[in-house]
């Protein structure tokens, strides 16, 4: 798990006086303040599902968010004010590969991030979580845990529309199709067997399926689907992000758009089909990205994508990828899909 970088954390506002103790293997007992210095914090935890709680303010008025991992988003910014303590919770996923399942190992244990624009941590707990509910995601680039600037996938920014008892463990990644997903032994014959009863699985593939043909990616998704059902989990399908991809009036009504490939394949069509016949719930992020982008317009929308940065159309910014993210968290409490009181809304 990453290693903070001293001159960005700076400025963080701890308790005087922190030094740094390395935590040790989990034992079940909380692990506290004393894993963290000026620049966050690192607990020496093994893999596994993992409560935090935190109590953010200081003597000056603060402002605190919390990313951690790979990237990850833990904890959207949270006011306090001068002399004020505010607690909040959150479940976090601890995994090796820490980001994408094909990528480098990272470092071993928990790290965690101090953000914000006036951050001040007064207290932390973490302890491994008795009863949380796993969000597995299975999906592309426009997904994964984005290993650095300006990229980030939606699942990236999720966590942090999720409250204490639900985490989100990010197997997206980068260049899969539904056939290399369900062919690599990194990914789909790692993830079945972690499925429990009662999570979530949210499959958003067709990006890189550009040459599949119809009839291969229709039953990749039913071999998903059932894979899913047969550990216990319920299986979300989920239609693709689009591109920014606009026509002369404005619309994204194309094939590059709205994800039909080479051999005429539609995806969301396909997507969607499947969630009708197998009874899936059904994201349909296709429509609702589609809706947005041509709300923004041809300039409104380059910050959602990384057309400024990269002119590219396709991956999310991080700003692009937190709202992107939004909208999934509003169909988890729309359609009921997680418990309730789970989801950070507004």
């Amino acid at each position: 798990m990453r290693r903070f970088n001293l001159a960005v954390l700076a400025a963080v506002t701890l308790s005087a006086g922190l030094t740094a103790v390395p935590a040790q293997a989990h034992s079940g007992r909380p692990l506290g303040i004393e894993n963290c210095t000026a620049a966050g914090c690192h607990f020496d935890v093994p893999p596994g599902t993992y409560d935090v709680k935190v109590l953010l303010g200081g003597d000056a008025a603060s402002s605190t968010k919390i990313s951690g991992e790979t990237r990850r988003s833990l904890l959207p910014e949270t006011a306090a004010e001068a002399g004020e303590r505010v607690s909040r919770s959150f479940t976090v996923n601890v995994r090796t590969p820490e980001g994408e399942p094909t990528g480098p190992d990272g470092t071993p244990g928990l790290d965690l991030v101090l953000g914000g624009s006036a951050p001040a941590l007064a207290d932390i707990k973490v302890t491994r979580a008795r009863h949380a509910r796993q969000i597995f995601l299975v999906g592309d680039s426009t997904v994964c845990d984005q290993p650095g600037d300006p990229y980030s996938g939606w699942g990236q920014q999720l966590p942090q529309y999720l409250r204490k008892g639900v985490s989100v463990a990010n197997y997206a990644d980068s260049g899969e199709s539904t056939v290399t997903y369900l062919s690599e032994p990194r990914l789909w014959a790692t993830v079945q067997p972690l499925i429990r009863p009662g999570d979530l699985v949210l499959v958003q593939l067709a990006h890189n399926d550009k040459t599949t043909d119809e009839a291969t990616y229709r039953a990749n998704l039913e071999t998903l689907v059932a894979g899913v059902r047969e550990k216990g989990g319920n299986p979300v399908l989920v239609t693709p992000i689009v591109r920014r991809w606009f026509n002369s009036d404005g619309t994204l009504n194309n094939g590059t758009a709205l994800l039909v490939n080479g051999l005429g394949v539609d995806h969301p069509a396909v997507i969607r089909s499947v969630a009708a016949a197998e009874d899936v719930p059904l994201i349909d992020l296709t429509a609702k990205t589609k809706a947005l982008v041509e709300s923004l317009g041809v300039e409104g929308s380059k910050a959602i994508y990384l057309y400024n940065e990269k002119r590219d159309n396709t991956h999310t910014s991080v700003h692009g990828a937190t709202v992107y993210a939004g909208l999934v968290r509003d169909e988890l409490f729309a359609q009921g899909l997680v418990p309730k009181g789970s989801v950070r809304v507004g």
